[in-house]
């Protein structure tokens, strides 16, 4: 009995451990064969590696008919890149504009793109982006010293050149008012350096005095009101040309001149193409506008963001120097616009309709 009794536990054991390495042996099997999730060929955007790109958009204002346009120019254009963009705007305040671009960064977009309010300012941002592997894009407005990836506008300076070759051909001699723009605007200070390169002889020979220059604070046309009023109480309403660093502070320039009956009397200059700026050039109280085909600056940047974002290198010839260095540059050109060319030009473009140019 006792004999049996140790075959009989020997017997059991093996058993128990033959058991044992048999569940083992299942088990491993069971989590070898278990079928591996594969993507979905149908399912391309679960995938990282076929993601739908996000494009940030960090905009100053959408208070000037010019920023909305460029908005919504620049939404259907990524999004018909295959894109999708998330769009803030700051109105002027330059510590919302950090919060909204921070919150886009903190969001993970692909790229960032920015169109600052104060230049100096956004550069906290462009250090931020870099920091989680976003680039960053200036749209229009050139951000300073900071490590900008690329910088596309149009030529600001050339903008300044258009504005005062037109209004010195209709007055080479007398008193002149230039109204800026905000003076944290880099496009504001290339305006008004291309303004006097064009006047700097005429002022040199005698034949052209600037009796009154002054910058609008925020672009906001309420400051361009008193300074067009400052300058001609100062000159006992004794002026002969306004050039005014855009549509909206040339509009303000122009109520001013209205209160003393000056309107359509003085030369105005502005620029950005904006549909009240066309219609008082069709009117005679404002002379010109250098429009800049924002449909093409828009397609532009659009383009370029989205190729930027899947990792391509833009390789550009020009660079600007933002104080720290020297940034890839694409520039498109300007066009100036006066009563005699706006259909070829604003109209033509269908920028703006005739009917709503020439108010039928």
């Amino acid at each position: 009995m006792k004999q049996i009794g140790k075959h009989s536990w020997l017997v059991l054991v093996v058993l128990c451990l033959v058991g044992v390495i048999s569940g083992c042996y299942k088990e491993k099997e069971t989590e070898v064969s278990r079928p591996l999730a594969t993507p979905s060929a149908n399912n391309k955007n679960s995938e990282e590696g076929n993601k739908k790109l996000k494009i940030g958009f960090s905009m100053d204002t959408l208070k000037e008919d010019r920023w909305l346009r460029d908005r919504e120019l620049f939404r259907e254009a990524v999004e018909e890149l295959g894109a999708e963009v998330e769009i803030y705007a700051a109105n002027g305040d330059d510590a919302l504009q950090i919060l909204q671009a921070e919150t886009l960064i903190s969001k993970g977009v692909d790229l960032l793109v920015v169109v600052p309010h104060n230049a100096e300012a956004m550069a906290t941002i462009v250090k931020k982006a870099h920091s989680s592997g976003i680039k960053v894009l200036s749209y229009d407005r050139l951000i300073k010293n900071a490590d900008v990836d690329l910088y596309i506008s149009f030529d600001n300076e050339m903008v300044g050149v258009l504005q005062a070759e037109a209004i010195t051909k209709i007055v080479p001699k007398g008193k002149y008012v230039y109204i800026g723009g905000a003076d944290t605007d880099n496009n504001a200070h290339l305006i008004k350096k291309g303004v006097f390169h064009v006047l700097q002889p005429y002022i040199d020979k005698g034949n052209i005095t600037v009796v009154y220059d002054q910058w609008s604070k925020n672009w906001d046309p309420e400051y361009a009101y008193s300074n067009m009023e400052a300058a001609l109480k100062a000159n006992n309403k004794d002026i002969d040309a306004v050039i005014a660093a855009n549509d909206a502070t040339a509009g303000s320039a122009i109520k001013a001149l209205e209160k003393y009956d000056l309107a359509g009397k003085i030369p105005v200059a502005g620029q950005d193409g904006d549909l009240p700026a066309a219609q008082r050039i069709i009117q005679g109280t404002q002379t010109m506008t250098v429009y800049k085909p924002i449909k093409a600056l828009a397609e532009e940047v659009a383009q370029i963001a989205v190729q930027m974002a899947n990792g391509k290198t833009i390789s550009v010839e020009n660079k600007v120097n933002n104080g720290k260095v020297e940034v890839p540059t694409i520039l498109l050109s300007p066009i100036a616009v006066t009563k005699e060319n706006m259909d070829a030009t604003i109209i033509k473009d269908d920028f703006h309709s005739k009917e709503e140019v020439y108010k039928k």
